[in-house]
């Protein structure tokens, strides 16, 4: 029994004190949820950034050296392809090139970022229900899940594609021929077109390049054996003019804007977590002062200080479990209720490491008021000193 007390003694005072409890339980679901929702966030927008540059089927990323690692600005002519190909250690070469543009569908344009592609080589999406392209010149396209879904289109479907080329808005046509996994790039939902057919479609300058466009952005590179990145990485800087190449991880992470959006979201979710201990270790902190008296009793009779902080210590805990969870639960829920298009993705990992942290924020706030019970003397406590 006297094992049992700090439980007994700790689930007590939170029967008898439920509407301040449930308060307190409030405040930390609606922390929990804020921070979830933060994560999931951060790893939707990260996602709708990197998704189609992190799955390439390639180790190696080359850009024009003077685009600073900058997709947009790196601008490459057709034939770089065979020079990249000739370095030891490259198994294959694919060029990709990206622009913007939409969809025409049921209500408003779809806005979609137009992937460029070559037939068989590095940078095509593997397909989930239909086949690949047929040959560079073809007008097929293979849409990725997010287009499918917002757009409703399916395999064989014609669908409308239109981009700005000049001062004129253009459309063509394309027929879906295969359907990827998300491949989003730029936060937005991605087409994939055969490489002459996205050099017609493309969004182009109002005026054009006297010496012709360039044929694509960056080249996907895939190796012989992947574990000698870094090597061929050099080998490419060295044998082939102005190109720097670089692998996939460091490729996305110089999308512009990832960074800064990943480092402010990190800083929103650290602020969260910061006010959440203050919050709980607060509440306790005042509880502890009012209940002083009784504190003061329950030592004048035998109560142990172990005694005292394990009941303290229960409470914490069990307060903050069940925020935690009824949180979590709150903010999965809301998830489902969301729309699609919203870019909130729950990542394992991520959603535990959160909710561990949250877990922890009790015990830590909590343990300062711990102190305020510790130093409490009987007497003093029951106003007996003279």
């Amino acid at each position: 029994m006297r094992s049992n007390l700090p439980l007994f003694l700790g689930f007590k005072e939170i029967w008898r004190n439920k509407a301040r409890f449930a308060l307190v339980i409030g405040v930390v679901t609606l922390i929990t949820v804020l921070v979830l929702f933060i994560a999931a966030l951060s790893e939707g927008l990260g996602a709708g950034n990197r998704e189609y540059i992190a799955t390439l089927d390639a180790e190696l990323l080359v850009y024009q050296e003077a685009a600073d690692l900058t997709i947009g600005a790196s601008q490459m002519p057709a034939n770089l392809t065979r020079s990249l190909r000739r370095v030891e250690g490259v198994a294959a070469v694919g060029p990709v090139g990206f622009s913007t543009g939409s969809v025409v569908r049921v209500g408003e344009p779809l806005d979609v970022a137009l992937i460029g592609v070559q037939p068989g080589q590095p940078g095509v999406p593997p397909v989930r229900e239909g086949v690949t392209f047929s040959r560079p010149n073809a007008r097929e396209a293979i849409i990725d899940a997010n287009v499918a879904e917002q757009a409703g289109f399916k395999l064989g479907d014609l669908i409308t594609v239109r981009s700005v080329q000049g001062e004129d808005e253009n459309s063509y046509q394309v027929r879906v021929v295969g359907i990827a996994p998300s491949r989003k790039y730029g936060i937005q939902p991605s087409i994939m077109l055969p490489a002459d057919t996205w050099e017609r479609v493309r969004a182009k300058p109002a005026i054009a390049d006297v010496q012709g466009a360039p044929a694509f952005n960056v080249a996907a590179v895939r190796l012989s054996d992947p574990q000698q990145r870094e090597a061929v990485a050099a080998r490419i800087a060295g044998r082939v003019k102005d190109v720097v190449a670089v692998d996939l991880k460091t490729a996305y992470e110089n999308t512009p804007g990832y960074t800064a959006q990943q480092s402010t979201l990190s800083t929103q979710s650290g602020f969260t977590l910061l006010i959440g201990l203050l919050v709980i270790g607060g509440f306790f902190q005042i509880q502890a002062i009012q209940k002083i008296a009784q504190i003061g009793m329950l030592k004048a009779i035998g109560a142990s200080n172990r005694t005292v902080a394990a009941a303290f210590i229960f409470q914490v805990v069990i307060i903050t479990t069940i925020g935690v969870l009824v949180g979590a639960l709150a903010a999965f829920g809301l998830s489902l209720a969301l729309p699609s298009v919203v870019p909130v993705q729950f990542e394992p990992a991520q959603v535990l490491t959160a909710v561990l942290l949250l877990l922890a924020i009790g015990p830590i706030g909590g343990a300062v008021a711990v102190r305020s019970l510790l130093k409490v003397e009987p007497l003093t406590a029951l106003g007996l000193t003279s």
